[in-house]
């Protein structure tokens, strides 16, 4: 991942960043070309720490052909992004961009056993289903045995030990403050949500900047 100085997170920040956003695209080489499904995940780590990111695919997926525990995969990992148009800059001789956040985590994957598949199961439901709460989790005893071993028996359980932790914040975070609070406040008044969550994430960078601003809801 190409990232200029100003926009690099440290390895903790992209860590958390790629656990909150729980999905990405997981990338292969079959020998030939790329191979690529988006699905979701959850980070862990092994006992002397080493991140790892548990994931499944469907059986048939050929991805799962590709799991040999010693070729490097991508889990590509985006978040909100929008875009910038020159004309809201103060300074003069401005031109278009696209702000963004992303992380790009890579290592080998290999194959889960049964046991391991069933824990991963679990704790990727309970992951998102803690997003719902106060509604009740959901939990996979709420399903027949039978037919929770069909289901599982139809996936293939994945982990990659990640070896490498790329991450680019790009926030305008090289800009003048007059250009930053500019920009802040022209995403801030888009309809889309992307827009405005950078224009938030924005905010929360450089506080500082907006020290003097009323309070946008």
């Amino acid at each position: 991942m190409y990232t200029p100085p100003p926009f690099k997170p440290d390895r903790a920040a992209s860590l958390g960043f790629a656990e909150a956003r729980g999905f990405g695209t997981v990338c292969a080489w079959d020998g030939r070309k790329p191979v690529a499904s988006s699905l979701p995940f959850y980070l862990s780590a092994s006992a002397d720490g080493t991140p790892q990111a548990f994931f499944h695919v469907a059986r048939g997926n050929l991805l799962a052909k590709l799991a040999n525990g010693t070729t490097s995969w991508l889990l590509a990992v985006s978040g909100a992004d929008a875009y910038v148009s020159a004309d809201w800059y103060v300074s003069p001789d401005q031109v278009p961009t696209w702000l963004y956040q992303a992380v790009h985590l890579t290592g080998p994957v290999r194959i889960l056993s049964e046991a391991e598949l069933g824990a991963q199961v679990d704790a990727l439901s309970a992951k998102f289903e803690h997003w719902l709460l106060p509604k009740k989790p959901w939990t996979s005893d709420k399903m027949s045995a039978g037919r929770l071993e069909a289901m599982k028996k139809a996936i293939i359980g994945l982990v990659m030990t990640v070896e490498e932790v790329e991450g680019s914040f790009k926030l305008n975070q090289h800009k003048s403050e007059a250009d930053f609070v500019a920009v802040a406040g022209a995403l801030s008044d888009q309809a889309d949500t992307s827009s405005q969550q950078i224009a938030r994430l924005m905010r929360e960078a450089r506080p500082d900047a907006f020290a003097g601003e009323i309070n946008r809801t």
